[in-house]
Parts: structure tokens; C-alpha cells; sequence
């Protein structure tokens, strides 16, 4: 009977030390010191105490520290054991095995996490058709472009901006003289035929100025039809162009959209101007071609078509341009990318991203501009096809198109007709830019209000992940580069026999700024004292509390530090209760405290004694009799952890 009462009670200890040693292990968790926190998890694992929330911690403390081989274990353990387990655990489990460039594991784990997530914003890379949300599309609060209306914009329709080796190619109605012929007008909007311009662009100190618009030679452009939408090769020699095929008997003309009565020409390079203009052969009277653009390496032309056989209205296609000069069979893009609406107007940048204009999807209305990864992808890849909406500022409620950037850079133009325009289309600039700032600061000794050397400053992000780290040198000095605007970070100071110190900090939205925190680290080494903050007890009780050995841990670290290191423990309590009594129970408290660092690994022979003092020792005149408050009551109950030798 005697044995099983022991084993009960054993057993029950077993219990609650290791359901506080996972307290514990919370709160530090909870404190970003994720190195710890890890400890002390797997040390409630060994009591085999592998439950959902220790499994996951243990994974989120290596992923908070990009350790993602570590937490891809962890994760994997938690996902197998917990079959419900919170979804939001397997998708970090994805993007450990993404990190590591296990991607075809991560799709079936993505699968697995879209079962029950089918609106999540994340999974776009599985639905092809993934809807957002529209604050989303229209927020630029985050989004660090500047937008420019070019200064060459008219008041009649101007489109395009195509730039190839300095020169800008653009679609305008524009002539120089004013317009006194009235045949000369397009009757579809009562403006001039569209024709191709170049414009000549300088830069100087990184801005861009454009010279006055030059028409392209007469071979090119012609007074009664329309011309534009041009693609050049890279180099330089020839270039492919768009042309309304018109019956002047029927008077069928197109529009800039390209919906009916379009061909694609090419011409040749001789001197300055483009001769030998040729038609393609793919071309049909019976439907559209126009938009043409290159792939990079110029093996490919891709355009707009409304083609029998399509998805939609109008459709992307593409063809291969053979080594001889001929073409094959055009070509759909399909489905994930064409829409029972219109596609139009491509444009593959240098980096194979493919950028069109579509009424599908989900748009802000009209056209929007899209991205899509879907020509990066090489056959049998089990990449996903994505197709994302820009968004403004480069999309509005109106017409947006044409759109151009050079991928290394992040500059470029695109079209629109929304309100506040020249004309009746114009053509913006864009510069893409990130919003950076720099933070820095100096880590002190709080006592002494000297710099600290040798102290860990962490950059962590708003979900306590770590950024990056930085060791102060003798300034105490330290500094975080390029920091993303309007955002919320913490700096997070530690240094061994320190105590940590912290502090939250918004960035503001404007570039370039420069905050400063400052911090400061009070020492735990106090004279011939290790100081930590107040342990308490339950009333009337002698066990160590969560937040008791969360303190504790101060004691263990600084012994670590310096593993010569011998201490005595004292416990002291208030003046209520029985002399007696207090006695014992701070003495049972001193033995209590000095058993959990024993606990941790501190060698017995390194406590030179653990003992209470009970009311012996009162620090105010908050002795037997005296009315106090608690929180004078409060300075009398301390435990003190005094050194007692020459450690050094």
C-alpha cells in the first residue's frame, strides 16, 4: 500500500513539474527567447508529454528562428500525431519544405491545407481563380510605386510606351499642326489615325526626360489606317507591328482593344528608317492578330486573337518563330490564362513574366493588368500557375493596358483612360521602389548608463519571427539596415548575467527615415548578489511556480556563465503569521528554490546552503503589531542569492 501511495504521489509530481516546465518554456516563448524556450519543451517532452501545443511550439520556435530543417521535424511529428491539428500549422510546414526546396511535397501538404482553407489568400498558387478581395486590390497604402503622366501626353489618345535601346515607341493620334481636314479624322472617336512614334529618351541624374515624338517612316505607318503595338527584336534589326486590315467599302475598322480587323507585319531595319514590310502568315481576314510581343530570347512571338477555337472573346496565343524566318501553328495559351472575356495586349518581361490586360478575373472594371508566372514554367514542372491582379495605383476603375517594365530596373509605363488624364488614353511612368528605413540605436548598462559590448540585439517582425541579429562592440552601438516602412518590429537586447530588455516600434510610412531605440540591460550581478526580479509562492505553499522558475532561469544562466560560481540561498517572508510558522515555511521555500536549480543542472555542491530566515530579517518598520500596506508587506518576502566565494 506504502509503494503505490508513492507511486501515486510520484507520479502526480511528475505531472505538475512537468505541465510548470511547459509554463515556463510558454513564457519565454512568449519573450522571443526561442533557444530556451526549445530546452525546455523537449525536457517536458522526455516526461513524454508530447501534446499538439509542445510539438507545434517546439516547431515555431525553430521556424521563428528560420531553422526550418529543425521545425520541418517538429511539424511533421506534430501533423502525423494530431490529424485535426490547426490548419494554419500545416501550411508553415509548407513553407519549411518550400524553403528547402522540397516543392512537390509542399504542393500535397498545400492541397491538404486548401481542403479547408478554400478562400485563403495564400492558396492562389492552387485555385488558378483564387477571388480577392477588392480593398485589397485598391489599398496602396503599402505599395511603393511612382506614378508619372508623361509629359508628352496629349489631349487626344496616346498609348503605348515600348522602350527599346533609348527610345521610347509609342501609339498616338497626335500631329504637330492642328488638324483642318476632317477625312483625316478616325470616325470611330473623331481623332486621327493612330501611328507609331518614337521618342528619344536622356537620362540625367537617374531621371528620365523624352524628346519631341518623331513619326515612324511612311513604309510603316499610313494615313488611313491605324498602326501600333509594336515588339522589336533584340538586335534592333526587326520589327513587328500592328495593322487594322480595312474593307473601305464596309468601313470596318478596329479599336486600340484589337477586337476585330487586325494583322501583324513585320518590317526590316535599313539605315534610319523600316522597309520591306511583310504581312505574316498566320494572319486571316476572317479574324484579328495584333499586340505582338517577343519572349526574351526571341524564339517566340506571343499576341491577341479572336480566332475560332479560343477561350473567349479574344485570347493570348502564341507561335514559334523557326531558325529559317517561318512560323508554326499559333498556339492558345489556355485555360489558365484565358477567360470567357478578353486578353489582350501582352508583354513578356525580361525575366519570362508574362503581363496582359483582361476583363476577366477578378478587376477593379474594364481592363486590368494581370501578372503570370505561367512562361517560366518548363514541361512536366509541378509549379503552379498564378495569375494576380496588379492592383492599384497601376490599375482603376477605367481602362488599364500596355504595360511595360524592364525586370531590372522596375521601370516602366502602361496606359489608361482614368480620370485626371490629358486625353482620352494616356501613358504613365512607374517606378517601383522598396520604402527602407534604417534603425539603429546603443545597448546600456542600466545602472551604470555605460554602453554594453557584446550584447545580442535581435530585429524581429510583428509575428516575433527574428529578422536579423547584431553583437554590440565596445559603443554599444548597433543597426538594422533596410527595415520595411509602416510596420511593426521589436528590438530585443540579451547579453549573458544581464536581464533582457525590449521595446516595440512602428516604422512610418515615409522612405529613408532613421528611428533610434535605445536600451537598457540591468545587470544581475549586484555587488556580491545575483538580483532577479521577486520570486513568489501560493499562499501558505512552498512549490515553485511557473513565473517563479521563469526568474529562476536568471539564477541558472548566470551559474552557467560561470561554473565556479558558489551561492547560498536565503527566503525571507513579511511579519504576518506565527514566528514559528514563517520560519519553516520560508525555510521550506529556500530548499524548494535551491531543489529546482538542481533540478536544471547546477551542481550540489555549488549551493552552499539554502536556508529561511523567516521574519528574522524585516527590511521597514513593518515588524509584529504594525499596520502596514501589502505592497510594504511586499519588500519583506524576497529571496536573496548570495555569492560566496571568488568566482573569477
Amino acid at each position: 500500500m506504502k509503494l503505490k501511495i508513492t507511486l501515486y504521489f510520484f507520479i502526480f509530481f511528475l505531472v505538475q513539474f512537468t505541465t510548470a516546465q511547459t509554463k515556463v518554456a510558454d513564457n519565454f516563448f512568449r519573450d522571443y527567447a526561442y533557444e530556451k524556450a526549445a530546452e525546455l519543451y523537449k525536457e517536458a517532452l522526455k516526461k513524454e508529454d508530447s501534446t499538439e501545443h509542445i510539438l507545434t511550439r517546439i516547431g515555431d520556435s525553430y521556424f521563428n528562428t528560420s531553422r526550418v530543417e529543425k521545425a520541418e521535424f517538429w511539424y511533421k511529428k506534430a501533423i502525423d500525431k494530431y490529424p485535426k491539428i490547426n490548419s494554419e500549422y500545416i501550411y508553415k510546414y509548407v513553407q519549411t519544405l518550400r524553403s528547402q526546396k522540397k516543392y512537390d511535397l509542399a504542393n500535397d501538404y498545400l492541397r491538404t491545407f486548401n481542403e479547408s482553407n478554400k478562400r485563403d489568400k495564400r492558396i492562389k498558387d492552387i485555385d488558378n481563380f483564387n477571388i480577392e478581395n477588392y480593398n485589397q486590390l485598391t489599398n496602396t497604402e503599402k505599395v511603393y510605386v511612382d506614378i508619372q503622366n508623361l509629359a508628352l501626353n496629349t489631349a487626344y489618345s496616346d498609348f503605348g510606351g515600348y522602350e527599346h535601346n533609348n527610345t521610347l515607341y509609342l501609339y498616338s493620334t497626335w500631329v504637330k499642326d492642328s488638324i483642318t481636314n476632317k477625312k483625316e479624322l478616325y470616325e470611330w472617336n473623331n481623332e486621327p489615325f493612330l501611328n507609331i512614334f518614337q521618342s528619344e529618351i536622356k537620362v540625367e541624374n537617374k531621371e528620365k526626360s523624352f524628346g519631341e515624338p518623331v513619326k515612324l517612316n511612311s513604309s510603316v505607318n499610313t494615313k488611313d489606317d491605324h498602326e501600333g503595338l509594336v515588339t522589336i527584336t533584340n538586335d534592333g534589326q526587326t520589327i513587328y507591328f500592328t495593322r487594322n486590315n480595312v474593307n473601305k467599302k464596309e468601313k470596318r475598322r478596329y479599336s486600340k482593344e484589337g477586337t476585330s480587323n487586325l494583322k501583324i507585319y513585320k518590317a526590316s531595319k535599313s539605315d534610319d528608317s523600316w522597309d520591306n514590310i511583310v504581312e505574316l502568315p498566320f494572319n486571316n481576314d476572317a479574324y484579328s492578330c495584333g499586340a505582338p510581343a517577343l519572349s526574351p530570347d526571341n524564339k517566340t512571338l506571343y499576341f491577341v486573337s479572336d480566332m475560332e477555337g479560343g477561350f473567349g472573346q479574344t485570347d493570348l496565343y502564341k507561335v514559334n518563330i523557326k531558325s529559317d524566318g517561318t512560323y508554326g501553328t499559333p498556339v492558345n495559351l489556355g485555360a489558365d490564362i484565358n477567360t470567357e472575356g478578353n486578353e489582350k495586349f501582352p508583354f513578356v518581361a525580361k525575366d519570362s513574366t508574362l503581363y496582359f490586360s483582361s476583363d476577366g478575373n477578378l478587376n477593379l472594371g474594364l481592363l486590368d493588368i494581370f501578372e503570370s508566372n505561367i512562361l517560366k514554367i518548363k514541361e512536366n514542372d509541378s509549379t503552379q500557375v498564378y495569375i494576380k491582379n496588379l492592383g492599384a495605383p497601376y490599375n482603376s476603375s477605367f481602362d488599364d493596358f500596355c504595360y511595360y517594365i524592364d525586370s531590372e530596373t522596375q521601370t516602366g509605363y502602361f496606359s489608361s483612360n482614368r480620370e485626371g488624364g490629358k486625353g482620352g488614353d494616356d501613358i504613365y511612368s512607374f517606378g517601383k521602389y522598396d520604402c527602407k528605413q534604417l534603425v539603429s540605436g546603443v545597448m546600456y548598462d542600466e545602472l551604470t548608463k555605460e554602453p554594453l559590448n557584446k550584447v545580442m540585439v535581435s530585429l524581429l517582425d510583428v509575428n516575433g519571427k527574428v529578422i536579423e541579429t547584431f553583437f554590440t562592440k565596445e559603443d554599444g552601438k548597433y543597426e538594422f539596415k533596410e527595415i520595411g516602412c509602416d510596420k511593426t518590429y521589436t528590438i530585443l537586447g540579451e547579453r549573458v548575467v544581464y536581464k533582457s530588455d525590449m521595446k516595440d516600434f512602428v516604422t512610418s510610412p515615409k522612405n529613408e527615415d532613421k528611428p533610434t531605440i535605445d536600451l537598457y540591460l540591468k545587470p544581475l550581478i549586484i555587488d556580491n548578489e545575483i538580483v532577479i526580479n521577486p520570486i513568489y509562492f501560493d499562499y501558505d505553499k512552498s512549490n515553485i511556480r511557473p513565473d517563479a522558475a521563469y526568474e529562476l532561469e536568471n539564477i541558472v544562466a548566470v551559474m552557467r556563465e560561470h561554473p565556479k560560481m558558489i551561492i547560498k540561498v536565503e527566503s525571507h517572508t513579511d511579519s504576518r503569521g506565527r514566528d514559528k510558522y514563517n520560519l519553516k515555511l520560508s525555510d521550506r521555500r529556500a530548499k524548494s528554490t535551491r531543489d529546482y536549480l538542481f533540478s536544471r543542472g547546477i551542481a550540489t555542491d555549488r549551493i552552499q546552503s539554502a536556508i529561511g530566515y523567516g521574519e528574522s530579517q524585516i527590511l521597514n518598520e513593518c515588524k509584529n503589531g504594525v499596520k502596514c500596506t501589502d505592497k510594504k508587506h511586499e519588500e519583506n518576502r524576497r529571496s536573496k542569492f548570495i555569492i560566496t566565494n571568488q568566482y573569477q
